[in-house]
């Protein structure tokens, strides 16, 4: 008589640098991601380079009857705002394309049915958003501030070692992960293509346009907690001394800002994807 023993093969489970390499490839995979992001760059770039350039033609013409007591402040030329308010967008849409491009493909079911796990799987995502949106921020940053301060070298223009320099450079840098993950809260949310871009322009763009001023207070506490907000405020040149706003935020509650937002937008689509049905 013989006897057969059957046995039961066991896939090994994932391990999360599995998740992040897969969620890599998934990235990358889009041909869409690597236009989106190097016309992003280039964009911003050239604003700000250009900004610079025109601002260096007026100086120029203006040097021999200009107001001796007049100050430039050639660090803004690197972190126009609407330029910057562009990259924004660029990152909360890549964000969130990497969460509702999944919803809306079909392909999130053959996510979570290989790996259960839905925190681990949005916790990869972050991870490859953080470092290339990191990467991506920190090259414009860099570029914008080198190339702009160096056409401006003889009208103020600023080394990193001055002072304001580098903390308006880290904070530009940091501006666009922070995007990102903002971007991946909406699509964990939205769920859908068009409804998440809006959501996000609003989120980052157009609800802090709508909280400025200092007639209310408490509207202008709320907008004080908005990224954009905190990120002009860190990017201001300490050299130019002009006298702060009603009820400006400091230095300290713009890197808060800063710091709260990317915890934030990550607990949101991680609980946005465990709760709610595919």
């Amino acid at each position: 008589m013989t006897t057969t023993i059957a046995s039961t093969v066991t896939e090994p489970r994932a391990r999360f640098r599995h998740l992040v390499g897969a969620e890599w490839i998934k990235l990358w995979s889009l041909r869409s991601t690597y236009w989106v992001l190097a016309i992003g760059a280039l964009a911003v770039t050239g604003i700000n380079v250009n900004s610079a350039l025109t601002n260096l033609d007026w100086l120029s013409r203006q040097d021999s009857v200009t107001d001796p007591g007049m100050r430039f402040d050639a660090l803004s030329n690197a972190f126009v705002d609407p330029a910057w308010q562009i990259l924004m967008v660029v990152g909360a849409s890549v964000g969130a394309l990497t969460v509702f491009g999944e919803y809306t493909s079909g392909l999130i079911r053959t996510t979570f049915t290989a790996v259960p796990d839905r925190s681990a799987v949005m916790l990869a995502k972050a991870v490859v958003m953080t470092a290339v949106m990191s990467v991506l921020g920190a090259v414009v940053s860099v570029a914008s501030f080198g190339v702009t301060q160096a056409i401006l070298r003889e009208h103020g223009g600023l080394s990193i070692g001055d002072p304001g320099a580098l903390r308006a450079v880290v904070a530009s840098a940091l501006l666009v992960p922070l995007s990102a993950l903002v971007g991946m809260a909406v699509g964990a949310l939205v769920r859908h293509a068009t409804g998440s871009i809006v959501t996000t322009l609003v989120t980052l763009t157009l609800a802090p346009a709508f909280l400025q001023g200092d007639t209310y207070r408490w509207v202008k506490e709320i907008g004080n907690t908005m990224p954009v907000t905190a990120w002009n405020t860190l990017i201001e040149n300490p050299a130019m001394d002009f006298p702060p706003g009603k009820y400006a935020p400091t230095l300290t509650e713009a890197w808060i800002v800063f710091a709260a937002w990317p915890p934030a937008a990550l607990a949101v689509a991680v609980l946005a994807v465990r709760r709610r049905d595919l």
